[in-house]
């Protein structure tokens, strides 16, 4: 925190007519120093009037970023008359050269050359005031250093558009990248909804084939009616709690965005007709995720700790798809990885959690007809379902990189107390 803080004090960028006026000041007090060494040849020593017109001068750079043109030939004009009265033309020179680069970097080409040309003539001016001087050198200075000067000036203002270019691309690349998350959000819920919807459709058939077996038995078996009234209502609260999310999810869905797409086919999806046809998975079908991982060359030890009971489809199913999820990612991107697969039953929450090694960083060709991205018929989706997924049913997801390697997904979800307080353990 403490750096961060720094970094941001460090970041700040004082006005722009501070740091003129603090480069003039420091042009001024430059100027004056130089205003004291002997000047070369026969030139007037400089007195109040020229100490006064050294200020002058250079004064004008306050503004050279508003009017770098003005001020850039207001300080010409003052620096002829500076050498017209006999005064050393050396002591403004930096003033002269920083007046050029702000054209350079700030108006056209054109402009440049026309400055450029201005600043020629004033030191031709100067080398002809000069008694004694050598013309020669005063030729060669004009055609190295002004030009010089305006390439530094003409890169300035190109690493400047370039940049005001990068910062619109940066923020419409950051709007898109916010768009498309919220997308994938509500892909995932209507994705989702759509598989409670198939659970809460499995209930009604419990119920309506338990509502007939209650009827049947009503007078002739009267335990067995009461046990299929006492399933009924069961199966009812799940079912209404699978609607609740289901509806939680929808109208999600419908703040987060108002122009969803049509429903992708099946086949888009990883689903086939057969697979709408089948039951919810289970913590039960864990076993054959694995074994699909294992066949594709991933090495995976599960772990079962506790009493293994059932729990409601919707939460089965929501951690089931989860773990076929990290497993799948541990077999896109980390193939050499060794993989635990631990499922913890505690007294009140299941704990899961998928570990791997993160292999040596290669990844292998899967056999031929596997693929990855829809194992059991389900396509992967990310962190980002897999973060839907566990909030839907008030539990909470880690997952991150390990400070010694790999890659973790830990899964915690609330869930009914277990009728007994022993545990077991196992290993598959």
């Amino acid at each position: 925190m403490r750096a961060r803080t720094v970094r941001s004090r460090l970041s700040v960028n004082l006005p722009t007519t501070v740091v003129d006026a603090i480069l003039a000041l420091s042009y001024i007090v430059v100027s004056l120093l130089l205003a004291h060494e002997d000047p070369t040849g026969d030139w007037r020593e400089t007195d109040t009037l020229g100490f006064a017109l050294i200020v002058v001068i250079n004064l004008p750079l306050i503004l050279r970023r508003r009017a770098p043109v003005p001020v850039l030939l207001v300080m010409l004009a003052l620096q002829v008359v500076y050498i017209a009265l006999g005064y050393w033309p050396v002591v403004n020179s930096l003033g002269t050269l920083m007046g050029i680069y702000t054209v350079a970097a700030h108006r056209s080409i054109r402009t440049m050359v026309g400055c450029v040309v201005a600043v020629g003539a004033t030191w031709l001016y100067a080398g002809l005031a000069a008694d004694g001087g050598s013309m020669t050198t005063v030729v060669a200075q004009i055609l190295v250093i002004p030009p010089g000067i305006c390439w530094f000036g003409v890169a300035a203002r190109r690493l400047s558009e370039r940049n005001a270019q990068y910062a619109i691309l940066t923020a419409r690349l950051a709007r898109e990248q916010e768009a498309r998350a919220r997308r994938a959000v509500t892909d995932e819920r209507v994705r989702i909804a759509r598989e409670l919807h198939d659970v809460v459709a499995h209930h009604v058939s419990v119920i309506s084939v338990q509502a007939g077996l209650a009827e049947y038995v009503l007078t002739s078996d009267p335990p067995t009616a009461e046990a299929a009234l006492r399933t009924i209502g069961e199966t009812t609260r799940e079912t209404l709690d699978e609607m609740r999310r289901m509806l939680m999810l929808l109208r999600a869905d419908e703040e987060d965005t108002s122009d969803v797409d049509e429903e992708p086919p099946d086949a888009a999806r990883g689903r086939t007709a057969d697979d709408r046809l089948d039951p919810a998975p289970g913590l039960a079908r864990l076993g054959e995720v694995v074994r699909r991982i294992r066949a594709a060359g991933v090495d995976v030890r599960s772990t079962t700790l506790g009493v293994a009971r059932p729990l409601s489809p919707g939460i089965e199913l929501c951690a089931y798809r989860i773990v076929q999820e990290a497993l799948t990612n541990v077999l896109k991107h980390a193939r050499t990885a060794r993989v635990d697969l631990v499922v913890d039953f505690g007294p009140h929450h299941l704990r899961i959690t998928v570990t791997d090694d993160g292999g040596d960083g290669t990844a292998s060709t899967a056999p031929q007809g596997f693929d990855p991205g829809t194992i059991g018929g389900v396509a992967a989706h990310g962190l980002i379902g897999m973060s839907e997924r566990a909030k839907l049913y008030g539990g909470t997801l880690v997952a991150g990189r390990r400070p010694t390697g790999g890659f973790e997904v830990g899964l915690v979800l609330p869930i009914p107390a277990e009728p007994t307080a022993s545990a077991e353990s196992g290993d598959a």
